[in-house]
């Protein structure tokens, strides 16, 4: 029943965290640096496909991601291999629906609660939003490190950036804290048109 739950809440995260397409050629970037990351702040607009796994103490678990931005709403389509078992998540404003691929849709105006209700821990959704994209979330106190900074009870680290147009993007994503380990490995970026190659 706790693995049942741990991957359907997973499957609201991420939160998140979206069908995996890995380009040719990934041209890799200097290491994480916040500094540079401050004109990601202005991003209206971006998406992305790429893989994440989930592991706890008990369980482990994993997904293709793809997640479109935009100023007004966040959609997440997370898939299990060869495509199976689609689950579709929608933010907008301090809302947030799930339809698994059978016609229901579960709706909630507490995300950040409903996902702690179901999890049985506390999940940073709205950080998470600005984490994908190698910035910390404004509203939260950050420690820097070297390759990334602490918020909270998470630690975001960036083990690999690409260059997509003028951005320097992340490429490898872990985003741990006592309980729960997320890895996210992003292989196409779209900002503005601009694509990972």
């Amino acid at each position: 029943m706790v693995i049942k739950k741990l991957k359907y809440v997973f499957v609201l995260l991420s939160g998140f965290f979206l069908i995996a397409c890995s380009p040719e050629h990934i041209k890799e970037t200097e290491i994480y640096s916040k500094g540079s990351k401050e004109s990601s702040y202005d991003l209206k607009q971006w998406a992305f496909d790429g893989r994440l796994a989930l592991k706890t103490k008990t369980d482990s678990w994993q997904a293709n991601i793809s997640w479109k931005h935009s100023i007004d709403e966040e959609n997440i389509k997370l898939t299990g291999p060869l495509g199976q078992g689609a689950t579709y998540i929608r933010l907008y404003g301090n809302r947030v629906s799930i339809e698994r691929g059978d016609g229901k849709i579960l709706i909630s105006d507490h995300p950040e609660d409903f996902i702690n209700q179901e999890l049985g821990m506390f999940v940073p959704v709205k950080a998470l939003r600005s984490w994908v994209t190698g910035i910390p979330d404004p509203s939260i106190h950050i420690i820097e490190m070297v390759n990334g900074f602490k918020q909270a009870e998470w630690m975001i680290e960036y083990d690999q950036m690409q260059d997509v147009g003028v951005y320097s993007m992340p490429r490898k994503v872990a985003v741990t804290n006592a309980k729960l380990k997320l890895k996210l490995v992003i292989d196409q970026w779209n900002i503005n048109d601009a694509i990972t190659k």
